[in-house]
């Protein structure tokens, strides 16, 4: 199996001042855990996407919100931090999947992680909160339905709902949302009764998980709800919301999952649909130690055929 990572040292760039749980060390630690896995890897370097592309999830404001916080190195708000080079490394973030789509088209790799900085999946098509300022994998997921990826099927483990990408894609039913997170966590969104509207509706899955839930709670949605979906749903493609924040050790969250848990989580999301392309997306995770372990056995079940 060919897979893919994406990454660039222009994330590191990214400076959200001292103390800030979304750092530059977070990036370090994941490239320092899967060195020894790099041979096997195919690495390749993300675009800078123009803004013609941001515009298929985000507004013209929005974006002008983002550049302008940028050249001014100023917060956004208390969680959302600009500096100098977060433009840049956001556009690139978003460039990540562009690569990752064009490679898997050309038949380059069948699979690909993005370790990118800043996280996306809090981003609305008008707003940037929650450390984050685009929406990578909404603007990915559209990309990719313009290049013949029509069905498209994002899953998010990330401990906390992805509001952003649920927004993007609610009155829609040709990209479908699945999500697993805390219940009653940030950003409050994600209920079981959001569904989606219109022709989207059903089209939009919420699973919440109990504060102290664990690997016994979070693998039974992955075997057992998670491929129902899928099978109804068909994707062409599935993309995914890689947020680490679930794990035990993670300073931001209450759940217990463990590493062989996010083994497993992964391994069964890979096995909902054989010989579809997958790309994940770094989202949160917030102990560097263990976001780099984490970010290992996802590759290492990546590789597996």
């Amino acid at each position: 199996m060919k897979i893919a990572y994406i990454t660039d040292d222009i994330y590191l760039e990214h400076d959200t001042g001292m103390g800030h749980p979304e750092s530059k060390e977070r990036l370090i630690a994941i490239n320092r855990a899967v060195s020894p896995l790099k041979e096997q890897l195919i690495q390749k370097s993300p675009i800078r996407v123009s803004e013609t592309l941001l515009e298929k999830i985000h507004t013209p404001e929005h974006i002008q919100t983002v550049l302008e916080a940028s050249e001014n190195a100023s917060p956004i708000d208390s969680d959302t931090i600009c500096s100098a080079a977060s433009y840049d490394a956001a556009v690139f973030a978003v460039g990540a999947g562009i690569v990752a789509i064009d490679g898997i088209k050309a038949g380059e790799f069948e699979r690909a992680f993005c370790a990118v900085r800043p996280p996306g999946h809090h981003a609305r098509p008008a707003q940037a909160m929650g450390f984050c300022l685009f929406n990578n994998i909404a603007v990915t997921a559209r990309y990719a339905q313009s290049v013949g990826y029509e069905k498209v099927m994002i899953i998010d483990f990330d401990v906390h709902h992805g509001n952003g990408t649920q927004d993007a894609f609610y009155a829609d039913d040709t990209v479908f949302y699945f999500s697993t997170h805390q219940a009653f966590a940030y950003p409050g969104t994600g209920m079981e009764k959001e569904r989606g509207i219109g022709s989207g509706e059903g089209y939009t899955a919420n699973f919440l998980m109990m504060p102290d839930g664990g690997d016994e709670e979070i693998l039974d949605i992955y075997e057992n709800d998670l491929p129902i979906y899928v099978d109804r749903f068909d994707p062409d493609i599935i993309l995914v919301s890689a947020g680490y924040d679930l794990h035990e050790s993670d300073p931001l969250a209450q759940l217990n999952v463990t590493t062989e848990g996010i083994r497993k989580i992964v391994r069964l999301i890979l096995n909902t649909k054989k010989h579809i392309p997958y790309i994940f997306f770094l989202e949160g995770g917030y102990d560097v130690n263990a976001l780099g372990e984490n970010v290992r056995v996802t590759l290492e079940e990546m590789l597996e055929e």
